[in-house]
C-alpha cells in the first residue's frame, strides 16, 4: 500500500471530462445520466484499499441523504493484479448493500481516471450542473480522518455538497485526499 495525495490539474471553474462507463447495474452511464442532479459527486475508488473502504459508509451517507446529488464511484484499479477489484467483486458489494452509491462504474482502460487527473483512491471530484456542464467546485478530501483508523471530526464533503446544492460559496478549504496510489497497468 502506498499513501498517494491527489494532485489533479482540474481546476474550479472546469468543466467534468466526459466519460461512457459500465455500471454494477449492467447499465451504461454518462454525464449525460446524471443531468437531473444539481450536484455530482465523481469519486475514485476501489474495493480493496483501507483507505476507500473507510469512507464507503460515508459515501452511501451522502448518496441517500441528498437527493439533488449523485454519488458516482469509479473504480479505475488494475484487477488482473487486484482481483478484489474486478467487476463481479464490485457487483457484490453493491448487492449485499456494502456500496450504495447512485451508481458504481468500471474504468477498466484507466483512461477516465487520467483524464481526470486522479491518482490515489478515495479522489473525489464535487461538480455542480450549471445546465450545459457539470462544472468543477471542490476537489477535496470527504472528510478529516486521513487515516483508516483515524475518527472523523469534520465531514467536510458534506458542508461542501450543501453548499453547491444552495448555490453558496464553499466554507471550507480543499485539503488533498489521501489513499492508496491507483493501480495502474502501465
Amino acid at each position: 500500500m502506498v499513501l498517494t495525495e491527489s494532485d489533479s490539474k482540474l481546476s474550479q471553474g472546469d468543466a467534468a471530462p466526459e466519460f461512457s462507463l459500465p455500471g454494477t447495474d449492467g447499465e451504461t452511464y454518462t454525464l449525460d445520466s446524471f443531468a437531473e442532479y444539481d450536484a455530482l459527486l465523481v469519486v475514485f475508488t476501489c474495493n480493496h484499499c483501507p483507505y476507500a473502504q473507510a469512507k464507503f459508509d460515508e459515501l452511501n451517507y451522502l448518496a441517500r441523504t441528498y437527493d439533488e446529488l449523485a454519488v458516482v464511484g469509479i473504480n479505475p484499479n488494475d484487477a488482473a493484479e487486484y482481483p478484489d477489484d474486478s467487476f463481479d467483486r464490485m457487483q457484490e458489494l453493491v448487492e449485499d448493500g456494502t456500496i450504495q452509491y447512485t451508481a458504481y462504474l468500471r474504468d477498466e482502460s484507466q483512461a477516465v481516471a487520467r483524464e481526470y487527473g486522479a491518482v490515489c483512491t478515495p479522489d473525489p471530484f464535487l461538480f455542480e450542473n450549471v445546465g450545459d456542464d457539470f462544472e468543477l467546485r471542490f476537489h477535496s478530501r470527504i472528510d478529516d480522518a486521513m487515516t483508516p483508523d483515524e475518527e472523523v471530526t469534520d465531514y467536510e464533503m458534506r458542508t461542501a455538497v450543501e453548499a453547491v446544492i444552495s448555490g453558496d460559496e464553499i466554507p471550507v478549504s480543499e485539503t488533498p485526499s489521501q489513499g492508496c496510489s491507483i493501480k495502474w497497468k502501465d
